[in-house]
């Protein structure tokens, strides 16, 4: 059997908010986790698919990586999502984690 080296173990209490918006077309619900790991980058999570990424209010500028990421069908759903994000994820600036 393979030796495995423990990198990190660390309990956080996390802040959890749950949105959940609808637009004409397509209904969202996602969970956005802040904490103070992952560089400042909050984990947001589709309830729907569990689809997760790390994700800043700079990373929401790429409508087609949002596509990508939440496998989403059409780029209209993309910028629906890019505009969702800009306005409810806090702009941090970039932490050092190491």
């Amino acid at each position: 059997m393979e030796v495995m080296e423990l990198l990190y173990d660390v309990n956080e209490e996390a802040k959890v908010r749950f949105l959940g918006f609808a637009t004409e077309t397509t209904r969202y619900d996602f969970g956005i986790v802040y904490t103070h790991r992952f560089f400042g980058k909050p984990m947001v999570v589709c309830m729907q698919t569990g689809q997760s990424t790390l994700l800043s209010s700079e990373d929401t500028l790429n409508p087609k990586h949002l596509q990508e990421i939440f496998k989403l069908s059409c780029l209209t759903q993309a910028n629906e999502l890019s505009q969702f994000f800009r306005d409810n994820l806090p702009s941090m600036p970039f932490q050092d984690q190491y």
